[in-house]
């Protein structure tokens, strides 16, 4: 049976304010509050815009919290130990990068169930999910730890995260500390996304900054005071997640009039459920995991070229450092974007609000792409004191760094749609295309032309050399991952126009 609601066609019980509302019962699953109705089922009755801002500003801000972790412990090491503390944390980048993969993968899966059963109405698969992914983070901390603590599984990351005799035993240093805080990671980032489907984005927010600003403290008293160097920056960055954890568990547990709650009879696995949250958080882990495959290649190629350049493989590494974490630093805005209206999505998708679905996309292009032009101008303005900050004040490398910064950030203003455009995917319950577009830049694009630029590009033009040329991979990597994307929203704009005409049924 289906009713009208304006010009769309929705089935029974899922108008605009339908999805369990407040004071009727959930389908058998128990009585819900106003209050926590009222912070859900807005998703699919408030203005768009409103709710985009709303939700936006404090993802943003979040992870760009979030991402602070490596440019603090760059900085700090930078200015503290040199050439050798920003090499540490280049041969480090890689395994934090996996890390936030397998946070991801756990901790966005579980969130874009958890919106989409909000729109359904099912409460109780909700807080399943929310339990499920805070027990599989928890199994994957003790894997992670367990197999770090492993000699030739720590000797063999080192050595493909392009390790070199003199910042070996400072990496291994770093990687170790780091692994075995990885729980604290992995709660905090990957279970702090629920907080904002819970309607709470500003909650979510407070609970990066708390321990970003205890992550900078404590590396200035650590490294600078007390001269611990990479193992105080690698205990603060700990010591910083470990804040925010708490922060994110004590919502769950014991804040009040919560639309959601971690409680123990949902933290058993559900083998339904698990694979679910896989499927729907594998697109977000492989962004990640290829942004890590990138970093492992990329590290060893420096150390070939860098060896055959005036700038030694060191300075090699120190400079792609300083240029992966700005480039880094500046897209985490744009995939805040992508992330804040991931609830909005899956709400009214789940709720079968299509035309609320398209606007809510569209919303988030044009957020993304206003942000990437205005952070674009930014770094081409301020390059040469970016590059300083992190404590590049030699000529040549400090030159060789600008240079190669705005090499790979050309395309910026264009990723934010295809960012947005790969989540969209996710956040509506279509895992595999959401899959294959992560794929594409990262790793179908990218990592073959860091290859193959190098050889090639040198023969085109006398003024570049193999180690000038790793940089131009990037962005035709981008220009080529962006158009695929606008092929896919091309098709699935067209089947979103079906599914509000209810010629074909969703199915998520």
């Amino acid at each position: 049976m289906k009713h009208e609601n304006g010009n769309q066609q929705v089935p029974a019980g899922r108008g605009e304010c339908a999805p369990n509302p407040a004071g009727k019962s959930d389908g058998g699953r128990g009585p819900g509050r106003a209050g926590k109705a009222d912070k859900v089922t807005r998703m699919g009755s408030a203005p768009i815009p409103g709710l985009i801002v709303e939700f936006a500003i404090p993802s943003i801000a979040g992870m760009l919290v979030n991402g602070a972790y490596n440019v603090i412990d760059s900085i700090f090491l930078g200015q503290a130990v040199g050439e050798i503390g920003l090499a540490t944390a280049t041969v480090a980048m890689p395994i934090m990068t996996v890390f936030m993969a397998l946070s991801m993968l756990v901790g966005n899966g579980g969130n874009a169930l958890a919106a989409l059963r909000m729109g359904e109405g099912r409460r109780d698969e909700a807080n399943r999910s929310l339990g499920n992914t805070v027990t599989l983070s928890i199994v994957l901390s003790a894997i992670v730890a367990a197999a770090i603590a492993m000699p030739p599984v720590i000797d063999g990351v080192l050595a493909v995260s392009g390790a070199t005799a003199d910042d070996w035993d400072s990496a291994h240093t770093f990687i170790s500390i780091i692994s075995f805080g990885f729980i604290f990671q992995s709660i905090g980032m990957g279970v702090n996304n629920f907080i904002r489907t819970a309607g709470a984005p500003n909650r979510a927010l407070v609970t990066m900054v708390v321990g970003a600003l205890s992550c900078t403290a404590l590396n200035y008293l650590f490294v600078m005071v007390l001269g611990w160097g990479v193992r105080g920056s690698a205990l603060a960055t700990v010591a910083g997640q470990a804040v925010s954890c708490g922060c994110v568990l004590w919502y769950f547990l014991f804040t009040k009039n919560v639309p959601m709650r971690l409680q123990l009879r949902f933290m058993g696995l559900k083998a339904a459920t698990v694979r679910k949250i896989f499927a729907l958080g594998l697109a977000s882990c492989l962004i990640q995991a290829g942004m890590a495959v990138v970093n492992f290649v990329l590290n060893n190629l420096l150390n070939y070229y860098g060896s055959l350049n005036p700038i030694g493989a060191e300075g090699a590494l120190a400079s792609i450092g300083v240029v992966q974490r700005v480039a880094s630093f500046v897209v985490l805005p744009l995939i805040g974007m992508a992330i804040a209206i991931q609830p909005l999505l899956g709400f009214n998708y789940g709720a079968h609000l299509f035309a609320r679905v398209r606007k809510t996309f569209w919303g988030g292009v044009v957020g993304a792409t206003g942000i990437a032009v205005v952070l674009w101008a930014l770094v081409h303005l301020f390059a040469p004191s970016i590059v300083g900050f992190f404590g590049i004040e030699e000529g040549g490398l400090r030159d060789f760094t600008v240079f190669a910064l705005g090499i790979q950030l050309i395309m910026l203003p264009f990723v934010g749609f295809q960012i947005v455009g790969s989540n969209y995917f996710q956040a509506t319950g279509q895992p595999a295309k959401s899959i294959f577009l992560s794929l594409t830049r990262q790793i179908l694009f990218l990592v073959p032309l860091l290859f193959v630029m190098p050889l090639v590009l040198p023969q085109l033009s006398d003024g570049l050399t193999s180690l000038d040329a790793l940089y131009f991979a990037t962005p035709l990597a981008d220009f080529l991952s962006i158009f695929t994307t606008v092929v896919f929203m091309a098709v699935e704009m067209r089947r979103l126009g079906k599914l509000e005409a209810g010629k074909i049924e969703a199915k998520f």
